[in-house]
């Protein structure tokens, strides 16, 4: 065989190999989503706020929707607590100019877990963990059976350059319909909390869950909130490639987020009756 065949065979052989890979990964986010997409919730919210400001007092009520990751039959769901309070994102914007009055409050006034088939279950927060970016709902009325759930007690821990498989739930512009994609994981850090980063800076959207291609749970993406120093551009809080200015999305891990599910789901243990 000649140099030049030999070099062809070479190519030939890479392409099929990184095909081969491909094909893969896509079956394995198949497989991913027939088995975890109706664990991908969408969460309706009204949240109440009160800023004060310059000497001026304004209250009101938003809505919106965020995504929530079920990881208990019984209902209890996960989602970003900065899909609910957004207070700690506003007074980083006014720190970063100076303005050192700015008050401001928010609380959740009706929340309803929305299942793939359109059940809106009502449910109310059990449990914030501020440095985690966790909120637990918890549903204020029993399910009508057992929700479709993500064990995270069965985490995985992917290496550099992984490929992992994120699971979302679109909005109600396109019915709210599940999607999934590939990514890879362009970090792993370590200190002063573990979490993971993706290479997209986790488009997958937040309160999403991550899965390695064996269907292992991986973790949620979720938003890392850290002081900064100097000006900081509005523009690029949700940017991984960016986390110079404090709020980037990345994956925190499923052990991580498993002590917390423990601290909620006892919190609403019914309290022992006496005898």
């Amino acid at each position: 065989m000649n140099r030049f065949a030999a070099v062809l065979t070479a190519v030939a052989c890479a392409a099929f190999c990184w095909t081969a890979v491909a094909e893969d990964a896509a079956e394995a986010g198949r497989c991913v989503l027939g088995q975890f997409q109706n664990a991908v919730v969408t969460v309706k919210l009204v949240v109440s706020y009160s800023v004060s400001y310059g000497g001026h007092d304004q209250q009101g009520e938003t809505k919106t929707e965020a995504i929530g990751t079920v990881i208990a039959s019984s209902g209890l769901t996960v989602i970003s607590l900065s899909t609910i309070d957004t207070s700690e994102i506003w007074k980083s914007r006014m720190r970063s100019s100076s303005q050192t009055d700015f008050k401001i409050e928010m609380e959740v006034k009706d929340a309803k877990i929305v299942l793939a088939d359109g059940t809106e279950i009502p449910a109310e927060v059990a449990l914030r963990d501020k440095d985690l970016d966790l909120a637990f709902l918890w549903p204020t009325e029993k399910p009508a059976k057992p929700l479709v759930a993500i064990d995270l007690a069965k985490a995985g821990k992917p290496q550099v350059l992984d490929q992992v498989i994120c699971l979302n739930r679109l909005g109600k512009i396109a019915n709210r319909v599940a999607s999934v994609s590939i990514e890879r994981v362009d970090a792993l850090v370590e200190r002063p909390r573990p979490f993971y980063v993706l290479g997209t800076g986790g488009s997958s959207g937040v309160g999403s869950p991550v899965f390695a291609l064996s269907g292992e749970p991986l973790g949620i993406v979720l938003i890392r909130n850290a002081p900064t120093e100097g000006d900081v551009n509005v523009g690029s809080y949700f940017s991984a490639s960016s986390g110079s200015y404090g709020f980037f999305p990345v994956v925190v891990p499923a052990t991580d987020i498993v002590e917390d599910a423990k601290q909620a789901m006892e919190a609403k243990k019914p309290a022992p009756t006496e005898k």
